[in-house]
């Protein structure tokens, strides 16, 4: 019978993030519950919503072996409320009971075999990375993918092994897409193969706490399965079955404006526009010329504004629309100061840069706007 005296800070930690994998929508009981177990002197915690599945090692004192499940929302919720040092998670009958000073509680129980195995083995090692590299180039391309299975190509990652070495990682929901060339040439084991990898899941593994081990992937052809592993977390999902779209052909090779600028001062003037732009379908134009661009938007509901930044200059005036999110993800994912616009005309995709990465590039559809 499980029994187990585990920090409640470690506790917390753990069941905060595996219930990362739980669904409020299933309509089976048990993917509402974590699944608790204790072996070889540590406690796992996992949940899975079948699409996702997440495993959580936290150090314990084992008085017991074996695993049982609970449900995740009122044991997250109550474990997150609690103050004291540690606590005793003990199996007696068909309850799950957590004791602690002054605080003892009981939980309903789901037998563990009722429970889906989130994986058989590991399979075959992919790449590795470090948390600091994966972040730095992941997080400016994975907000790009769709949010949604409509087209399934779209809500993943696409990492691709390139000739020359290293790899080009790449997300697009259709609309805009962001792309980056040359990632971790020297530190890098790249995969043998292009790997098409749901965006959840990338979101999952950068949602990681901070360590100083890699972040080791592993595929597993059978079952086409997926997995991350990093230190005491796992993460464990289904790669994508679909073809990829052609990205290369819609990225621009020319250009007849250009504009540097400051990401800071953009984002702060695409977050007051996106007050009036909220009223008339989220529109937001930037006018680029004479050193300068001007954000803009304008409901007859609720009036208009306009905000200058300064900038350097190349080529033609020009003037074009987005929508205000896409803008907004764009300039809170990217962390370098000095960005790049470039445009050909105002229904040509538009196109920002890096100042400091020539490897990175985000592409953003326009919206026609009447005059």
């Amino acid at each position: 019978m499980l029994k187990a005296v585990v920090l409640l800070e470690n506790l917390k930690n753990g069941v905060v993030f595996a219930n990362h994998g739980i669904s409020s929508r299933s309509t089976l009981p048990i993917l509402l519950n974590l699944l608790i177990g204790a072996k070889d002197g540590n406690l796992y915690v996992s949940s899975t919503d079948l699409e996702i599945g997440i495993k959580i090692k936290i150090p314990a004192k084992i008085g017991g072996e074996g695993q049982i499940t609970v449900p995740a929302k009122t044991f997250v919720d109550l474990v997150s409320s609690l103050s004291v040092e540690k606590v005793e998670i003990a199996e007696k009958g068909n309850t799950l009971e957590l004791i602690g000073d002054k605080i003892k509680t009981s939980f309903p129980t789901i037998s563990a075999s009722e429970f889906p195995k989130l994986y058989e083995e590991k399979g075959k090692k992919q790449a590795s990375f470090s948390k600091e590299e994966l972040t730095r180039d992941m997080s400016g391309v994975v907000f790009s993918a769709a949010g949604d299975m409509g087209r399934p190509a779209l809500s993943g990652v696409l990492i691709r092994k390139e000739e020359k070495g290293g790899l080009t990682i790449v997300a697009t929901d259709g609309y805009r897409l962001s792309l980056k060339e040359e990632v971790g040439l020297e530190k890098t084991k790249a995969p043998a193969s292009s790997l098409l990898i749901p965006a959840r899941i990338i979101k999952e593994v950068l949602g990681m706490r901070q360590g100083a081990g890699p972040i080791e992937l592993f595929t597993f052809e059978t079952n086409n399965q997926v997995l991350f592993e990093f230190e005491d977390t796992t993460i464990v999902g289904r790669l994508i079955e679909a073809e990829y779209p052609n990205y290369q052909k819609i990225i621009p090779d020319d250009f007849s404006t250009r504009a540097f600028f400051s990401r800071e001062e953009a984002h702060n003037a695409v977050r007051v526009c996106s007050v009036f732009a909220r009223e008339a379908a989220n529109i937001v134009r930037m006018s680029i010329g004479n050193n300068k661009i001007k954000f803009s938007a304008n409901a007859a509901s609720v009036g208009e504004n306009e905000i200058e930044i300064d900038a350097k200059t190349e080529g033609e005036e020009n003037e074009i629309a987005f929508n205000a999110k896409y803008l907004l993800d764009l300039f809170g994912n990217i962390d370098e100061e000095e960005m790049i616009f470039e445009m050909t005309g105002p229904l040509n995709p538009g196109v920002f840069k890096l100042s400091k990465d020539k490897n990175y590039l985000h592409l953003i559809m326009p919206i026609r706007v009447q005059e």
